[in-house]
């Protein structure tokens, strides 16, 4: 396993800040995104937003080198095809060259704090469309909620909206991950997993952009997933959500959900890293059993 010296890390970000773009110009690029159709993503973007817990550890994401490290574990496993994060966590793996070869998704807008009373008005603060290709990663997420009850959700339409339109002028993936969402406190937002709230997202961020043609969509894995995935053609890879109960539920809910037509893989980031028994490499050993199968 690649063990990262982040005191390196630091040192040449010190001393040469020019090394990310170079890495970045250097770095080695799958000729497609998948040889099977479908992906598995470890996500790392959960710290930008102020989101460091995983279950009833309120700072388990807190520790950079032991993200960095869990990271590394997953990356180097059979099967897992790319990461998801934002700028500094992307550089940190980059600089340790654990992305040649992989499907690198940068995160876009982190503006909407988690427990902020501005958390909906979800601002585009890390990646845009431009660096995304000029720095040849693959794609950008953005995080969509729609909560009819706070004005905040208008301009992350109208941001998420133009930012599918200038990813597909780029010809890079827009990930876009939607829910609706309701505000249960001045500080505190839910969003809705029942069957057909998931459903009205996804026609919501399905419409958004001048083109659907590079879209694909971030879903959570809820009831009814047959017809929460039948309101779209789009590609959907399914998220794994902040990790509860029994981790075999969990695997089986993701393997009946991946049966789907639409559904194109999983993105998942504390279920993975952080199991209840440590054991990063066997949960990612699982979850690409679901999405590759026999194929990797």
């Amino acid at each position: 396993m690649t063990r990262i010296d982040t005191a390196a890390l630091t040192a040449r970000r010190v001393a040469e800040p020019g090394a990310v773009a170079a890495a970045w110009a250097g770095r080695r690029r799958r000729e497609r995104l998948s040889a099977d159709g479908r992906l598995l993503l470890i996500a790392a973007d959960h710290p930008a937003r102020g989101a460091l817990a995983v279950r009833s550890d309120a700072t388990a994401m807190a520790s950079r080198p032991a993200l960095l490290e869990r990271l590394a574990t997953a990356l180097e496993r059979p099967g897992v095809d790319g990461v998801l994060g934002t700028p500094d966590v992307l550089e940190d793996l980059l600089l340790a060259g654990l992305l040649d070869d992989k499907v690198v998704i940068g995160s876009m807008n982190r503006g909407g704090l988690q427990g902020a009373v501005f958390e909906l008005d979800d601002r585009f603060t890390a990646f845009d469309a431009d660096t995304l290709a000029a720095h040849g990663l693959e794609g950008g997420k953005m995080l969509t909620r729609v909560a009819l009850d706070d004005p905040g959700t208008a301009p992350t339409l109208e941001a998420s909206g133009r930012a599918v339109s200038e990813l597909a002028r780029h010809g890079l993936m827009a990930m876009v991950e939607p829910f609706l969402t309701v505000r249960r406190s001045p500080t505190r937002v839910e969003n809705l997993l029942d069957p057909d709230s998931v459903i009205s997202s996804i026609h919501v961020a399905a419409g958004l952009g001048a083109t659907s043609a590079h879209t694909w969509l971030k879903l959570p894995v809820v009831e009814e997933m047959d017809r929460v995935l039948d309101a779209t053609t789009l590609p959907s890879l399914l998220l794994g959500g902040d990790p509860t109960g029994d981790p075999g539920d969990t695997y089986a809910q993701w393997g009946k959900a991946l049966g789907h037509p639409s559904a194109a893989g999983l993105v998942v980031g504390r279920a993975l890293l952080f199991p209840p028994d440590g054991d990063v490499a066997s949960a990612v050993d699982v979850a690409a059993d679901l999405v590759h199968g026999g194929s990797r």
